[in-house]
């Protein structure tokens, strides 16, 4: 008898053969570079305060590139830069203290940066980006989960392309460990920061 009183089976067996993920159509038309639109892009973030409510910011200065491979995505890349004394949640105390040295060191260092390593389509208008996320000099694999929204001609013959996104991280890996004890227990600002992406992006010129 085997496992859960089941007779040993020596059979070998086959794993069904993965079937290929469908490509938007729209997507695979996309092939090409294309320059992030800061005016109309944010990458925001979500952070839990005093254990009982959220606070949401984002950052102003968002500048990349991108490579779109819509027939083979595994062939897509990014590159994103972010000014980190570009930040805003609404508070302008706030503000100067996450640029201090108690957290993003907005003047040692100035920028975070993503660089893609791995690109994958999930099927639909699915995808997943995993690359080096940098900040304050410490660099470690992030992933971010996408939904492409779809393309279109701005009224200034632009072609654009626009992505959305969601990705978590523990901000005490990248060093960002300041924090306050509260006297009913736990901490002034959640470990786990909520990241969201909102990207539109031009097509280079031929």
């Amino acid at each position: 008898m085997g496992l859960f009183g089941r007779k040993n089976d020596t059979t070998a067996t086959t794993a069904p053969a993965t079937a290929p993920v469908a490509i938007d159509p729209a997507l695979a038309a996309l092939t090409g570079d294309y320059t992030i639109d800061p005016s109309h892009s944010t990458i925001g973030f979500v952070a839990r305060h005093a254990m009982v409510t959220n606070v949401k910011g984002s950052f102003r200065d968002v500048s990349g590139t991108l490579h779109l491979d819509g027939a083979d995505p595994s062939g897509s890349t990014a590159s994103i830069d972010v000014r980190m004394d570009s930040i805003d949640t609404g508070n302008a105390d706030r503000d100067g203290h996450l640029k201090s040295a108690d957290f993003f060191k907005a003047e040692e260092f100035p920028e975070m940066t993503f660089r893609t390593t791995k690109a994958e389509a999930l099927g639909g208008d699915d995808y997943r980006v995993t690359g080096d996320l940098t900040i304050l000099g410490t660099t470690k694999p992030l992933s971010i989960d996408l939904e492409f929204n779809g393309s279109a001609t701005d009224p200034f013959g632009n072609e654009r392309v626009g992505f959305e996104g969601k990705a978590e991280i523990l901000r005490s890996e990248w060093g960002l460990t300041w924090n306050a004890a509260l006297e009913t227990g736990g901490v002034l600002v959640s470990d786990k920061i909520k990241l969201n992406f909102d990207i539109s992006a031009i097509r280079a010129a031929a």
